[in-house]
């Protein structure tokens, strides 16, 4: 059909043109919205600042065509051909581009913002500077694609190919990137921030500079990956592989690397800070000048690591096994004014192999405890009795106790070798516990024991897990004493539990106070966030579980009095400065 021909019809309220064919057609700046060119063969045709907006384009032909500045806002492209069309500038917002052919496109700064380009085709295509934000990409082929400098913001690109495209300086902040295919792709300096990378493939991928801060890169392959001098704060890389990954001057504070294998990863001055590096693989990694304040190594495999330099400031070691580490020196201590690691270990001379070992070991026939609060007796022996329960042919002695300007200190003894610091651990996880079993059950326990515990006047003490008789009301005194004893236990409960259990356990406790017609109103406004924060102050795992239970928690605990208690406490705390 002639052009003339076509406009003519088109002018007179045709609009279905199906099937048509105008190949080379010069269409420059045409008004052809709504238009149904369903099938139509436009190959080679100049369509460019021409308006399709809206239009059926399902399985049209455009290869080769000139579409620059075209306004297709809207219209439906499924299955069409557009490889080697030039797109520049094009308009394409909210188009239907499901399995379309752009295989070497032109889409230099075009929008295909909200577009669906799911199956989409767009292998070795320019989309330099185009804004994909929002986008359907899934399952999208874009093999050797050019998205320098491209927005990419939540866009969604699980299970897309992007093998050895380049992304260099792209925006994917909050993007879905769960099983993409980014082998060897070039992602220098591209913002990754709160992205999903999980389970993706980065095999050989290079992320210097980039921004990963609070992605989720779970299970994620990045295996001789370079990302010297990125940025990884608060980022969850556990199971993820990084073996033989370029880490160097990588900020990884307070990230989550549970698991991970970075075997003969490279991590010299890298920051740690706060990491978390639960039953992870460092065997032969260098972490030569690392910093790794306050971070938390649980059955972390270091295996001929390289750790000379290394500032261990506050760092939490359980069940390390430091004797294969080589290690010259290392710093124990931090200038936060200057940011640099101060007080050499040993100071003058280099370690004996095996020395680091020594010096954290943490096996021994002495344990020390401290306690936040004067311990109970009668649950502390009960506690003692569980501990030897659970491990067999373990027998523990109280050594001494001392009790100084608030600090209460308690020292055993035990018949072997054990680990101290995992033995001190499980003692204050158990303690409270028993406290709040024991306390409520005190009578039943003694009374089998044959013991009648009595009050001040001489008159038996009445079960506590009962409610008093509504003829004898609790005198003043004690409501004072049992009121005191509870807030012991909740001050107890508060410093030791997880806030999942915190909001179960204090319940019951103000629970029981009301039902002695005590009021519960100071230990709600004040005790519970007074306690929380200065527990948050020196336990940043305590602070991450406190955020993670105010996103998971349920209605019923998040709007109970001592969840709403919480709540508020944590509203507190991180109105606070945070650390770095």
């Amino acid at each position: 059909m002639q052009v003339q021909d076509f406009l003519a019809r088109y002018k007179q309220g045709e609009r279905d043109f199906a099937h048509i064919d105008l190949s080379g057609a010069i269409l420059t700046g045409v008004n052809l919205q709504d238009l149904d060119l369903t099938g139509a063969n436009l190959t080679g045709a100049n369509l460019s600042w021409s308006f399709l907006s809206r239009s059926k384009l399902h399985g049209a032909c455009f290869r080769q065509a000139d579409l620059r500045h075209a306004n297709l806002t809207g219209a439906n492209l499924n299955q069409a051909i557009l490889s080697g069309a030039n797109l520049t500038k094009a308009d394409l917002r909210l188009a239907n581009l499901q399995e379309a052919d752009l295989n070497w496109a032109v889409l230099e700064e075009a929008d295909l913002s909200g577009a669906d380009l799911q199956g989409a085709k767009l292998d070795q295509s320019n989309l330099e500077r185009s804004k994909l934000n929002d986008t359907q990409l899934m399952r999208a082929e874009l093999m050797e694609a050019n998205l320098r400098r491209a927005s990419l913001i939540s866009a969604n690109l699980t299970n897309a190919n992007l093998r050895e495209a380049t992304l260099e300086s792209a925006n994917l902040r909050e993007a879905i990137l769960i099983r993409t295919n980014l082998t060897e792709a070039n992602l220098t300096g591209v913002c990754l921030r709160s992205a999903n990378l999980s389970q993706a493939d980065l095999h050989r991928v290079v992320l210097t500079g980039a921004d990963l801060s609070e992605a989720s890169l779970h299970s994620a392959d990045l295996s001789r990956a370079n990302l010297a001098g990125a940025y990884l704060l608060k980022t969850s890389l556990r199971k993820a592989y990084l073996l033989r990954a370029n880490l160097q001057d990588v900020l990884l504070l307070r990230a989550d690397l549970s698991e991970a294998n970075l075997r003969g990863a490279s991590l010299r001055r890298a920051d740690l800070s706060g990491a978390y590096l639960s039953d992870t693989t460092l065997s032969e990694t260098d972490l030569s000048e690392a910093y790794l304040l306050e971070s938390h190594l649980i059955r972390t495999n270091l295996e001929r690591a390289q750790m000379t330099g290394v500032c261990i400031e506050n760092w939490h070691i359980e069940d390390v096994d430091l004797t294969k580490v080589e290690c010259r020196y290392v710093y124990t201590d931090f200038n936060h004014a200057n940011k640099s690691p101060t007080q050499r270990y040993p100071v003058g001379r280099d370690l004996a192999p095996g020395e680091l070992a020594e010096q954290y070991r943490e096996d021994s026939s002495n344990i020390e405890i401290d306690f936040a609060e004067e311990p109970n007796w009668e649950v502390l022996i009960f506690t003692l009795a569980q501990m030897e329960c659970e491990s067999s042919e373990l027998t523990l002695t109280v050594k001494s106790f001392e009790s100084a300007a608030g600090q209460y200190v308690l020292r055993l003894a035990s018949n072997r070798l054990v680990n101290a610091k995992i033995l001190r651990s499980r003692l204050l996880q158990i303690y409270p516990e028993m406290l709040h079993r024991f306390l409520g059950r005190r009578h039943q326990i003694l009374g089998l024991l044959g013991i009648v515990p009595r009050q001040e006047d001489g008159s038996p003490t009445p079960d506590p897990t009962q409610s008093p008789p509504s003829k004898a009301p609790l005198g003043k005194d004690k409501q004072v004493q049992i009121y005191q004893e509870v807030v012991r236990q909740i001050e107890a409960i508060l410093m030791s539990q997880a806030p999942e259990q915190i909001v179960d356990s204090v319940q019951r406790l103000l629970d029981y106070l009301k039902r002695q017609g005590i009021s519960t109103e100071e230990i709600q406004k004040k005790l519970i966030g007074q306690a929380i924060a200065r527990r948050a102050k020196r336990d940043s795992t305590f602070q991450d579980n406190l955020l993670r239970w105010e996103k998971t928690a349920s209605e019923a605990a998040r709007t109970s009095a001592v969840g709403s208690a919480v709540r508020l406490a944590i509203a507190l705390l991180w109105q606070q400065p945070q650390r770095p």
